[in-house]
């Protein structure tokens, strides 16, 4: 790459890397601790743990009570947040650039949190509360379900909020024996964006986390397998039915992920054929496509959103878009109209030291390093109706994948 690389790289003796963007032009900066760990991380009796922690997190350190990380992210102006996810938990603060060694100090601080044991169980009841909610919502629960059946026995078949019964019977103890594994510094990475002096940014790192202990541990994940079949969840509480098919696909590393992503757009994003011709025709009122897809597996997942009496009609229009879309050819204006938006969203993520960080996590976890807008920007380029057909010809729609249906109806219908 021509000129000089707008990123520095360090690791600290303990293992935590570093890693630091240099953006000029903006006033603000960025920074965030990525931790490797996440929902396919934990063993059976402690699902949902991963989300758990993280609320736990904000809750006090040696230092700080969670008044103070509150009342302390607010005197610097910060917009803070974190999330879990099935493979990586991330907590991030976006500041003033002036701001951003108090927001390194104060992320760090809580990243050795003390997890007090009060806190702990009042905590416990906002995780079950939040479960219990999640049930309301039907396509949070076909989602789970579709999970749980396409990915039976392997860790991503369960959810991140975890279970009722799992969350219930977690103890202070087990989630301090996971925190001490997972949040060590050898399986951690500090991502800072922005408004930045890089040798700054290292000092501090050496400073708030160089006395960090290591695990020394390997945290080695297998593969799932991608299962199909029907699996049906009758559930007469809510008025619509859900459906799902879900076809295995590539991995987030694979170089045609954006190929799979635009073929997913052109299917079943907005203005799509799915759009055209089922939602517009009246056949259901929601409908799309979605490639989810991790390190190491993907799977492309069609779905819809309809009237119970309606599912035979939403699947077969489901099923015939679908081998249309596999057998025809999309035309070049469908795949201009999707990169169009794709490049749109990489330039406004640009822009921004949070969303910055963001794509560095990806380019980190998926691709060992971290690049250019540019180097995205080239694979959104390369995406072409050939690279789709090529794509489809591996991965195809038109088998019979695995079939989610949730919903009032025993559909398709099962014996009781």
């Amino acid at each position: 790459m021509a000129g000089e690389s707008p990123y520095t790289l360090h690791t600290l003796p303990n293992g935590l890397q570093v890693v630091i963007e240099v953006m000029p032009g903006v006033r603000s900066a960025a920074a965030g601790f990525l931790v490797r760990t996440g929902a396919r991380d934990e063993v059976p009796q402690l699902a949902g743990v991963s989300h758990f922690l993280e609320h736990m997190m904000f809750k006090g350190t040696s230092k700080r009570t969670w008044r103070d990380i509150t009342i302390d992210f607010d005197r610097m102006g910060s917009t803070y947040n974190a999330f879990t996810s099935e493979d990586r938990t991330f907590y991030y603060g976006w500041v003033p650039g002036e701001a951003i060694e108090r927001q390194i100090e104060l992320l760090a601080d809580m990243m050795r949190a003390a997890l007090p044991p009060d806190e702990f169980a009042t905590e416990k009841n906002v995780i079950l509360e939040e479960i219990a909610m999640s049930k309301d919502h039907l396509e949070h629960v076909m989602f789970d379900f579709l999970q749980e059946k396409v990915f039976a026995g392997h860790p991503l078949a369960w959810p991140i909020l975890g279970y009722d019964s799992t969350v219930g019977a977690l103890t202070r103890d087990q989630m301090w024996e996971y925190f001490s594994q997972r949040y060590a510094p050898d399986n951690m990475v500090l991502i800072v964006t922005g408004k930045v002096a890089p040798q700054q940014i290292i000092g501090i790192a050496e400073e708030q986390c160089g006395a960090w202990k290591p695990s020394g541990s390997k945290h080695a994940r297998r593969p799932p397998a991608v299962h199909g079949g029907v699996d049906v969840l009758q559930l007469e509480r809510f008025k619509q039915q859900v459906l799902a098919l879900t076809f295995p696909s590539i991995s987030a590393t694979d170089p045609r992920i954006e190929t799979a992503a635009a073929a997913a757009s052109i299917l079943g994003g907005e203005n799509s054929r799915f759009f055209w011709n089922i939602v517009q025709k009246g056949i259901a009122p929601r409908a799309g496509a979605h490639h989810l897809d991790y390190a190491d597996c993907g799977v492309m997942i069609l779905f819809a959103a309809c009237q119970p009496e309606r599912a035979e009609e939403t699947l077969a229009a489901l099923r015939s878009e679908a081998k249309t879309f596999c057998e025809g050819r999309v035309s070049d204006a469908e795949v201009e109209r999707v990169k169009n938006k794709r490049r749109t969203s990489l330039a406004i993520e640009a822009e921004a030291p949070y969303y910055r960080l963001t794509q560095l996590i990806d380019d980190m976890e998926y691709h060992g390093r971290p690049r250019t807008v540019e180097e995205s920007l080239a694979e959104v380029d390369a995406v072409s109706a050939d690279t789709i057909r090529d794509y489809l010809a591996e991965c195809p729609l038109t088998k019979e994948g695995h079939l989610t249906s949730v919903g009032p109806r025993n559909f398709p219908a099962t014996k009781a």
